[in-house]
C-alpha cells in the first residue's frame, strides 16, 4: 500500500534521537548503505533495503530527490521468495529416490535427509523470483515525527529494525499510551495513573 493510493493504512512513529551532522548527508549515506538489492539470481530467500519512492525498482539517492522541504520521502522494500511445501516435497522426494537407487540402500540418515532438503531449497531459491513489496515512509526529521503507510506487523518490524541500522536512531510506534506519555504535558499525579492504566478485553 502505497503513499498515493486511494486508501491507505498509516503506523505513526516518533524518531528518538539526533541525526549526525550534515543531517542530509548523514541520510543519504544511511540509504545508499542499505539500499534495496535484487535477489531473483541469488538463493537468498528475502531482502530487505531502501528504495527510491519515484522509481522503487532502480533504487538511487543521488541528489535530493528524496527530499520535500524539511520531509524525507523513499520507501522501504521487502522482496520475499516463497516456495509452496508441496513443491518442496516434490523435489525433495525425488532427490531422495535418486540417493536411494544410486547406493543400493533402503534408507537415508536424518543428516543426509537434512542436506537434501537444504540442497533442494538452495537450488529452488535459485531459481524463482522474489514477490517485491514497497512500502512508502514520510519522515519530518526536525520535528522527529514518521509516517509508515502500512500496519502490517511484519513489515513495521523490518523498519524498525533497518531504519535503527541505517540512521542510529530508534523508532517508538505511537498509539494513545505512547501518545500521552511523550506529547501529552502530563503532571506527576496524571502521569500515575496512565501507568496505572491497563488493557481492556471487549471479548468477555
Amino acid at each position: 500500500m502505497g503513499l498515493l493510493s486511494s486508501t491507505v493504512s498509516i503506523t505513526r512513529y516518533k524518531v528518538q534521537g539526533r541525526l549526525e551532522e550534515p543531517v542530509l548527508d548523514t541520510v543519504a549515506n544511511g540509504l545508499k548503505d542499505n539500499a534495496a538489492s535484487e535477489i531473483d539470481n541469488d538463493a537468498l530467500e528475502k531482502s530487505v533495503g531502501w528504495t527510491s519512492f519515484e522509481t522503487p525498482f532502480s533504487p538511487g539517492f543521488e541528489g535530493s530527490s528524496h527530499l520535500f522541504g524539511t520531509h524525507l520521502v523513499f520507501s522501504l522494500k521487502i522482496d520475499k521468495k516463497n516456495i509452496p511445501p508441496k513443491i518442496v516435497k516434490k523435489h525433495y522426494t525425488i532427490e531422495i529416490d535418486k540417493r536411494l537407487a544410486k547406493s543400493g540402500r533402503n534408507f537415508i540418515s536424518s543428516s543426509e535427509k537434512k542436506m537434501v532438503k537444504e540442497q533442494v531449497l538452495h537450488s529452488l531459491f535459485l531459481r524463482i523470483p522474489a514477490t517485491p513489496n514497497i512500502y512508502d515512509l514520510i519522515w519530518n526529521y526536525e520535528e522527529g515525527k514518521l509516517w509508515f503507510f502500512t500496519n502490517l506487523k511484519a513489515a513495521n518490524e523490518e523498519l524498525e529494525g533497518l531504519f535503527s541500522q541505517s540512521f542510529k536512531l530508534s523508532l517508538i510506534r505511537m498509539f494513545p499510551y505512547t501518545s500521552a506519555e511523550l506529547t501529552a504535558d502530563l503532571s506527576d499525579s496524571e502521569r500515575d495513573v496512565l501507568n496505572r492504566l491497563s488493557p481492556t478485553d471487549y471479548r468477555t
